[in-house]
């Protein structure tokens, strides 16, 4: 999971497929602004298919738009990414997302988030948080839970929403620390 802008791209071959025909692939190379889950070097280069029609992701390049990516690793200074995977324009995280990928999030690896996808749902065990968003805000897969809560792991071992942070009033967005 980085921060990152990307500053070019270019088509290049990844191997062949079954039949020997050649696997085209974009790598994007990128800037690292900041890693917040992954390896100890920095992610130089992201790849991903031609196109959205085979599950690519297109990224703006020209190093203006920053982004949270969400990938596959492999360690060595590459990582894969498809429509699958999270992509987000920085500016489009609430204040706190953002305080939760340094802070909140690492708090619940031990919990489960376990879907709502219609009412009624229940958890199973205590060391689940309910993700309602889906079944409360008619499939929306970006709602008040994703953007404002964190499910983290309690003192009791048991895992609960957290919020944290309301969001921010209108007048003080400008200012608002990422």
């Amino acid at each position: 999971v980085i921060r990152a802008k990307a500053v070019s791209a270019k088509e290049v071959d990844s191997g062949n497929d079954i039949y020997g025909n050649p696997i085209k692939r974009i790598q994007y190379e990128i800037k690292q602004i900041k890693m917040f889950k992954g390896p100890d070097q920095d992610i130089e280069f992201i790849y991903t298919a031609p196109s959205t029609a085979v599950c690519g992701r297109l990224l703006d390049t020209g190093g203006k738009k920053e982004y949270l990516i969400a990938g596959k690793s492999e360690g060595n200074g590459k990582m894969h990414i498809t429509l699958c995977d999270l992509v987000s324009t920085w500016d489009s995280l609430t204040p706190t997302q953002k305080k939760s990928l340094n802070q909140r999030y690492q708090m619940g690896c031990e919990c489960k988030i376990s879907r709502c996808l219609s009412i009624p749902c229940f958890v199973s065990s205590s060391d689940e948080c309910l993700w309602t968003d889906w079944a409360m805000e008619k499939n929306n897969v970006d709602g008040r839970q994703a953007k404002h809560y964190a499910c983290i792991k309690r003192s009791d071992g048991s895992c609960a929403w957290y919020r944290g942070m309301a969001p921010p009033k209108q007048e003080f967005l400008d200012i608002e620390e990422p």
